[in-house]
């Protein structure tokens, strides 16, 4: 089990342990709700991304303006979760989240029929916050479900659904509008979230009952929020996924223009790179929860895939500053610096929230806030510099691959000889 965090900490509060069996789901099912909820966030970003040049001429705005529609929406999402996830510590997970689920329902109409940019934007904003339910609460089901290895694994099982929505949304987009219009994309979008919410409703039951669940409000989800991040372990679990998350979201944002413009590579070939990259990223999460996680302690799968990723991103960098190497290595370097990522986001998630038994839902939100933070944060590091060089992308996914690994070593010391903290 964990080390004992400080007295009085909300994150332990109440008894401890994995719910009893007979409330657990079909696995099945439940990976294909749990990664449907974590990925419908994400693809509404993605599957929307094609339509953005006819939004700005139907609706005759700047490109300025159609890109608020994005900032809204991921606005939403941060937001979203840090009001969602205590709220579902206080009312449950299920109501919280069929609510959310149906709002989502509804934003997503009236963006499909928006009459002007501010209505546009304005339910893009609701459709964020509303589709935050589905991401924090996803993540705080499985932490009532299941203990230590039980959740890292199922974690790890999650980024087989919700890791394709990066590799068919951009593609499922552009085909769709070859056959309907920018509104038919948010009518598209409608439906699947009203799939989700019927499966949903139909498949997923309570998973907090009553006798765990906390006072509710401002100034009790304050408190629970400070106990945690007074909590060195969880702090340091919180910062090391959401740096490595920042370093993938650097790569993201910066292999568009790398590839393409400094190193020749076509539209087609760039989308079939980003897809195996993704694939790779995939792959390892599922190598990471089948094989690894209960073969080897986990902090030690954890320093392996900080150790990957910091020796990919500096042979990177390595790669664009003393050499003239070509599309091919740089492609390699960037495939190696995806795959570690499938080892720390569903490692970093499941530490975290083994520290939260009965606050799950406030650590959710804190994880998905702090990840989505620095994630924005990313692409304007690997803007700068100048332009003709991928340098500024490779030295930004470096520089924070090198700061995950600080914040692990000084946080959660992973030397001490303790028990792994996933140990059931």
């Amino acid at each position: 089990m964990p080390e004992t965090p400080p007295a009085g900490a909300a994150v332990r509060e109440g008894p401890s342990g994995p719910p009893a069996p007979g409330r657990r789901p079909r696995r099945l099912p439940l990976v294909l709700i749990l990664g449907s909820l974590t990925a419908l966030g994400p693809l509404t970003i993605d599957l929307y991304l094609p339509a953005l040049v006819e939004v700005s001429g139907d609706l005759h705005i700047s490109q300025a303006v159609t890109q608020l529609t994005l900032t809204a929406f991921m606005a939403g999402i941060a937001v979203g979760q840090l009001v969602i996830g205590p709220l579902s510590d206080t009312l449950g997970r299920r109501r919280p989240l069929l609510t959310g689920l149906a709002v989502y329902v509804v934003a997503g109409f009236v963006c499909a029929v928006a009459p002007d940019p501010a209505v546009l934007i304005g339910m893009r904003l609701v459709q964020g916050l509303a589709g935050a339910a589905g991401i924090v609460i996803a993540r705080a089901v499985v932490r009532d479900l299941y203990d230590g290895l039980g959740a890292a694994r199922l974690l790890s099982s999650l980024m087989l659904v919700s890791g394709t929505a990066p590799i068919l949304a951009p593609v499922l987009g552009a085909q769709l509008l070859r056959v309907t219009s920018w509104r038919g994309v948010f009518v598209v979008l409608t439906l699947l979230g009203l799939a989700v919410l019927t499966a949903t409703a139909a498949l997923l039951a309570e998973t907090l009952p009553p006798a765990h669940r906390r006072p509710g409000g401002l100034a009790s989800t304050l408190r629970t929020m400070r106990d945690l991040l007074r909590d060195g372990p969880f702090t340091g679990y919180l910062l090391t996924g959401s740096l490595g998350f920042a370093a993938l979201f650097a790569y993201i944002a910066g292999s568009s223009f790398a590839l393409q413009q400094v190193y020749g590579a076509s539209p087609q070939t760039y989308s079939l790179l980003f897809a195996l990259n993704s694939i790779g990223m995939v792959a390892t999460g599922r190598l990471n929860g089948t094989v690894l996680l209960g073969r080897y302690p986990s902090h030690r799968i954890l320093a392996g895939g900080l150790t990957a990723l910091a020796c990919a991103s500096t042979t990177l960098v390595l790669l664009v500053t003393t050499t003239h190497a070509g599309l091919p290595w740089v492609a390699a370097a960037l495939f190696l610096i995806a795959c570690p990522v499938g080892m720390i986001l569903p490692t970093t998630t499941a530490l975290c929230l083994q520290r939260a038994p009965h606050t799950a839902g406030s650590a959710s939100a804190l994880l998905g806030t702090t990840q989505f933070l620095m994630g924005a944060l990313a692409p304007a590091l690997a803007g700068l510099g100048g332009h003709g060089t991928a340098l500024p992308m490779a030295a930004s996914v470096l520089g924070l691959a090198l700061a995950a690994a600080v914040c692990f070593l000084a946080l959660c010391r992973p030397w001490r000889a303790v028990p792994d903290p996933l140990a059931q």
